[in-house]
This record gives C-alpha cells, sequence and structure tokens, in this order.
C-alpha cells in the first residue's frame, strides 16, 4: 500500500503553506456553512405543494400562531421530520463517505461499498415478496407497515455487516476486503434480482419505489429511533479521527503511533456501517451524497485533516440532502421526483470532476 499522503486539493505548495485562494479562515468557512444550512432547513420547511412564508415558519417554529391553523400542521407533522431525516442522512452519509475513502485510499468509494445496502436490500426483499404481512405491497407508502420495511432493512444490513468485519479480521489488507466487500454485494443483489423475477408486480412496484429513495417515510414515531441511532453512529465516528489521521499516511506510520490496524479498522468499519444501515433503513439507498461531499469537503477546506473534514463533511453532507429534497419538490404541485434523481444532478458532475480533474497525489 501506499504511504502518500493526500494533499490539499489544487494545491502544489510546500507542506505546511498555504495556497492564497485558501487563506480564509477555517471559522468563516463553517460560519458560510452553518448559514447555508440553516436556510436550506428554513427553505425545506417553506418549499411544497402549499408554500408557506419564511416569516410563518419562524413564527411556527418559536411557537407562536400562524395566520392559517393548517400551515402548523403542515409545518410540524409533515415537514420538519422530513427536513430532520435529510439532514441526519446527509450528515451520516457525508461521514461514512469520508471514512470509507480514507481507509481503502480510494477516491470513489462510498458507505455502501462493503455491501451494506445491498443487504439493507435483500431485507426489504424478503419482507415485501413474502408476504409475511398483509400490509407488505403497501409498506413504502410510509403510512401502513413501514416499521416492517425498516427491521427488515436493519436486519440485511447487520448480516452483512456482521460478516464485512468477520472477513476485514481474518485479512489485513483492505484492498481485499474492499474486493470482498464488492463481491459479497453482488451475491447478495444477485438475490435481489431472483425474488424480482418471481415477484408480481405489485410488490416489484413496490421494491422498486423503495429503491427510489426517500426522506418523507420518516415519522415522528420513528424519530425517536432513528436519530439516536444516527447521532450515536456519528459520535462514534469521531472517535476514529487519530485513527483516520494516522492512516493517511500509511499502516506502518499508524503502528508506530501505537495504533492498531485491525482495532482502528474494526472501529472505521463498524461506524460507517451503522450510518450506512440506518440511512438505507429509514430513507432507503441515497446515492453519490457518500461520495461527492468528502471531495467537496477537501476542495472547500483545503486539508486532508479529518478533524476539519468530519464536521465540514457533516454540515455539507446535511446541505447537500437538503438541498437535493427541495429540487425533488415541485411547488404549488404534488409531484415530487425520487431523490436519487436530484442526488445524481449534483453528484455525477463532482465525480466526473473527479475522474478528469488533472492527477496530483491520492489514494492508491
Amino acid at each position: 500500500m501506499s504511504t502518500s499522503t493526500v494533499e490539499p486539493h489544487g494545491s502544489s505548495a510546500p507542506a505546511g503553506t498555504t495556497p492564497q485562494k485558501l487563506r480564509i479562515p477555517f471559522a468563516i468557512r463553517f460560519a458560510v456553512l452553518l448559514f447555508l444550512l440553516v436556510a436550506a432547513f428554513l427553505l425545506t420547511l417553506s418549499w411544497g405543494t402549499v408554500s408557506i412564508p419564511l416569516s410563518e415558519v419562524v413564527s411556527i417554529l418559536v411557537g407562536e400562531e400562524p395566520h392559517r391553523e393548517i400551515w402548523k400542521t403542515i409545518v410540524l407533522d409533515l415537514r420538519l421530520p422530513r427536513a430532520m431525516t435529510a439532514s441526519l442522512v446527509g450528515a451520516a452519509l457525508g461521514i461514512a463517505g469520508l471514512q470509507m475513502q480514507t481507509v481503502f485510499r480510494n477516491v470513489l468509494a462510498d458507505p455502501f461499498i462493503l455491501g451494506v445496502s445491498a443487504g439493507a436490500s435483500l431485507g426489504v426483499a424478503l419482507v415485501i415478496f413474502s408476504g409475511a404481512g398483509a400490509s407488505a405491497a403497501f409498506a413504502i407508502s410510509g403510512v401502513v407497515g413501514n416499521s416492517t420495511l425498516v427491521v427488515g432493512a436493519a436486519f440485511g444490513a447487520a448480516c452483512v455487516l456482521a460478516l464485512m468485519l468477520a472477513l476485514s479480521a481474518w485479512t489485513r489488507d483492505p484492498i481485499v476486503v474492499l474486493i470482498l466487500g464488492v463481491v459479497i454485494g453482488s451475491l447478495v443483489q444477485a438475490a435481489v434480482t431472483v425474488l424480482i423475477y418471481f415477484g408480481d408486480e405489485a410488490r416489484t412496484r413496490a421494491f422498486v419505489n423503495w429503491t427510489f429513495g426517500s426522506f418523507q417515510r420518516v415519522t415522528w414515531e420513528e424519530m425517536w429511533i432513528f436519530l439516536p441511532a444516527t447521532v450515536f453512529g456519528l459520535l462514534a465516528a469521531t472517535l476514529t479521527l487519530r485513527s483516520l489521521n494516522a492512516l493517511l499516511l500509511g499502516e506502518n506510520y499508524a503502528r508506530t503511533m501505537g495504533i492498531s490496524i485491525l482495532r482502528a479498522r474494526a472501529a472505521i468499519l463498524g461506524s460507517a456501517s451503522l450510518l450506512a444501515g440506518a440511512t438505507v433503513a429509514y430513507a432507503g439507498p441515497i446515492a453519490f451524497l457518500g461520495i461527492v461531499v468528502p471531495h467537496l469537503a477537501r476542495g472547500m477546506f483545503g486539508t486532508s485533516d479529518h478533524r476539519v473534514l468530519m464536521p465540514a463533511s457533516m454540515l455539507l453532507g446535511a446541505l447537500l440532502a437538503l438541498i437535493c429534497g427541495i429540487l425533488a419538490e415541485f411547488p404549488r404541485s404534488s409531484i415530487t421526483l425520487p431523490i436519487n434523481a436530484a442526488t445524481a444532478l449534483i453528484g455525477a458532475p463532482v465525480v466526473l470532476w473527479v475522474l478528469l480533474r488533472p492527477r496530483r497525489r491520492v489514494w492508491v
């Protein structure tokens, strides 16, 4: 494995120096991100089939009565859980993507590279196609049976996670772990394909709708599970900061720092998979965010220090998820695009930029 460091994007300056264009203090950049995040959050509460003035949204959030009582119901019961879900999903995928790209030293690694998404898809497919419950075919609506889908997705993701952690303990080569994740993911996806092939049209349509991803499935009742699970995963990820920074310089350097590679990798993969599994269970397989957010964070802050990149990825991930949710909504219309269509509009150009920009020293 190469032990080369990761230089700031677009930087050719010597170590310890900062290019002129990146001399804006980090505090200001974080303040800008936080401002944009708050603005996007409020716009999400205002934007939709029924347009609600931002002043009314703020009044509702601070406990004042709006001019129309229905606006309070729309904001607090429908749009606030959706905005919170989008923020948590974006933050979780951004952090998990950062961890995966560092541990595998691969610019295109994402949170689902270990097959966690495929395992969750298999769990959901088993719930929908097995006919275990009368509401299985309608679970996608989020009105009836959504908790059944969550249990199925969480169980499938946990099974694949347990298998991958066992395999990562068996081999010390992260590239081998990466390949094993791709192979296992393909095998699990093959099982999903078989279930779809023999499934009826209604259940197949329900499963396909689930794969589109959505921020609207989490109700207040489910938020009491989704929120703690995601926050726990984010806190667990922060405990891997020292290991992530050490791994940037290679495993040999990390060992000289007194870091156990086996334990560090298990902690990183475990927290990333927990974040990805919770996201898939409640929002479906959301594409691109886990890949693009870490690159945008590195480009914006011009550093490889995870003490900066981790909070930056958290804020950027939440911001991008909210923006994608806004793009998917047609104002004054009942039409809502799949979230994965919106994430692709933002994510695909960023991935092309990563692949086609001038080469520099990165993970190999």
